[in-house]
């Protein structure tokens, strides 16, 4: 049997052009946060994953926030634990926060802990609970524009982070996989939207970016059009959507996670989707990227950042 070697030019020529970034971001914090929906199905984890290794392969320094709204929800079916959700956020009683507890301290943030042992990136997983990473109280009730007044349960507002124990573990190599799991002063157990666990988090590093991994391509213009993709926009322009109305239910408390990353000093914000198998690596590595870019101020980017998000 004749064997005949493949040609090697375009896997040159793509890490050629990834060189400046890798150079640039080696050494940096990327907080990627991955919603629930891409952990229904293991190759999609998989693949999520094999992208964040890389980045972890070339010095990257990565904290991973993962959600689980689809399994705490099929989990809840299953015992006859009543879902309801509000603005994109998840109502939480008492038999729900144990669900809660379940699925993403224990399912999820553990598989994904197995699949980074087999592709030999050392993780150790951690919830807000651990070392007093995020400290949160209780949400009061809350009246929705409706008038209805809403009692979210053992939902959390941050009071504050503190990221030590995340510092001390990027010191090592290791990467951080965080549940958004919390608790109040007392030792209440409170569910805190991974997306603002995420922000915080993100903040509270100095994070280079902030990655949302989302079902989505990235934030659309248009959300009846999927091609109405928008390449960056910044903070005024998120307000602009969500007056129009195209920023609704489950990307409200995406939006909102956005604007408090920027205000807290995070540079980039990306929003991609978890299905690409290059969503992550084509948006950091590349020029043209694959989803959406959000700064504070437009204005702030010079004009070949401009060009290259158009």
């Amino acid at each position: 049997m004749i064997m005949h070697r493949s040609d090697p030019t375009l896997a040159i020529r793509a890490l050629r052009g990834a060189a400046p970034y890798i150079r640039l971001y080696k050494g940096k914090t990327f907080v990627v946060k991955a919603g629930g929906g891409v952990f229904a199905e293991a190759a999609a984890t998989r693949v999520l994953l094999e992208q964040i290794a890389i980045l972890h392969y070339f010095g990257v320094r990565v904290v991973l926030v993962h959600g689980g709204g689809p399994q705490v929800t099929e989990l809840s079916n299953q015992l006859g634990v009543m879902t309801r959700m509000v603005e994109g956020r998840r109502v939480t009683d008492q038999k729900s926060i144990d669900v809660t507890a379940m699925v993403l301290n224990g399912l999820i943030n553990t598989r994904i802990l197995g699949i980074c042992r087999d592709l030999d990136v050392d993780a150790v997983g951690v919830s807000g609970v651990d070392a007093g990473l995020v400290r949160a109280h209780r949400r009061g009730p809350v009246t929705l524009a409706s008038g209805e007044l809403i009692d979210y349960g053992f939902v959390g507002d941050i009071d504050a982070v503190d990221a030590t124990v995340l510092r001390k573990l990027l010191d090592n190599g290791l990467m951080p996989v965080v549940s958004p799991l919390s608790a109040d002063a007392t030792g209440a157990l409170l569910n805190i939207n991974a997306d603002t666990v995420a922000a915080a988090i993100g903040a509270a590093l100095g994070a280079e970016k902030l990655i949302l991994c989302t079902g989505a391509a990235g934030i659309l213009g248009d959300l009846n059009d999927p091609r109405s993709l928008i390449s960056f926009t910044d903070v005024s322009g998120l307000k602009r959507l969500r007056d129009a109305g195209q920023i609704a239910d489950g990307m409200l408390p995406k939006a909102r996670a956005i604007e408090d990353a920027l205000r807290g000093g995070v540079r980039r914000v990306h929003v991609v989707s978890y299905l690409s198998t290059e969503g992550i690596l084509g948006e950091v590595f590349t020029n043209e990227g694959t989803g959406t870019l959000i700064v504070a101020d437009v204005n702030a980017l010079t004009p070949a950042e401009q060009l290259s998000a158009t």
